[in-house]
């Protein structure tokens, strides 16, 4: 904050650790949140976690809480809030001049009209409809299971997924040595690799050190492009 640094880059946390000496927050992204907002108050800070590679870009609306939360998690202010500040960062600190934002649906087939949920059609399609009705191109929900073949990730360049594992799997499978966890929403750049601890290779020499260097690479890059467009 005090311009020493144009970015950080963490590594692998064990939250069970963590949270076995009393540590509060549920990861890196909540923590970063509070020292943001302890050194630059005045705004409330809310963090969005994208992973971002080459081939895919997926934001997660809920993170690390229990799947049966999901759900009561889901709200109008939560996707706008997300939709805004996924949008603005891709402007910002990835170059995309008009991002393309897919959302995927909550429940199996995006609720079926209704059938399978009711979240789709009361809460999520109704978020995204304002949201173009103030310019952003933005679609869904889409059925998560036909969101990330290939023809369908030429139509976006960000998706953003209800909760952890529907944007983390697809992500994982197709970039896990180069996928790269950035922090949005934040008045600092900061990355992480996408892979956790490790803890079964540990010290066997085994561990690749490519999503690190990939970390490294995207904070350089979005610290420029942030530098230059005076944020």
């Amino acid at each position: 904050m005090s311009g020493h640094v144009s970015a950080v880059v963490t590594n692998p946390i064990a939250k069970s650790v963590l949270y076995s000496v009393g540590f509060a927050h549920s990861g890196h992204t909540e923590f970063l949140a509070e020292l943001a907002q302890r050194h630059k108050p005045g705004q409330d800070w809310f963090p969005v976690m994208m992973l971002a590679s080459d081939v895919l870009r997926v934001v997660p609306l809920t993170v690390h809480i229990p799947l049966a939360a999901v759900s009561g998690e889901l709200t109008r202010e939560r996707i706008f809030a997300t939709a805004r500040i996924v949008d603005d960062a891709l402007r910002r600190d990835f170059g995309v001049a008009r991002p393309r934002i897919a959302v995927a649906g909550l429940n199996p087939h995006a609720g079926e009209g209704g059938t399978i949920g009711r979240e789709d059609a009361e809460i999520i399609g109704p978020a995204i409809a304002e949201l173009q009705a103030e310019g952003m191109a933005i679609t869904g929900p889409v059925s998560a299971d036909s969101l990330f073949h290939a023809a369908a990730r030429a139509r976006y360049d960000v998706a953003i997924a209800m909760y952890h594992d529907q944007a983390l799997i697809p992500i994982k499978t197709l970039a896990f040595e180069t996928g790269v966890n950035a922090t949005l929403g934040l008045p600092f750049v900061r990355t992480s690799p996408d892979h956790g601890t490790a803890f079964d290779i540990a010290g066997s020499g085994k561990a690749s050190p490519s999503s690190l260097i990939a970390a490294l690479h995207l904070a350089q890059t979005m610290a420029r492009r942030r530098a230059t467009h005076g944020a």
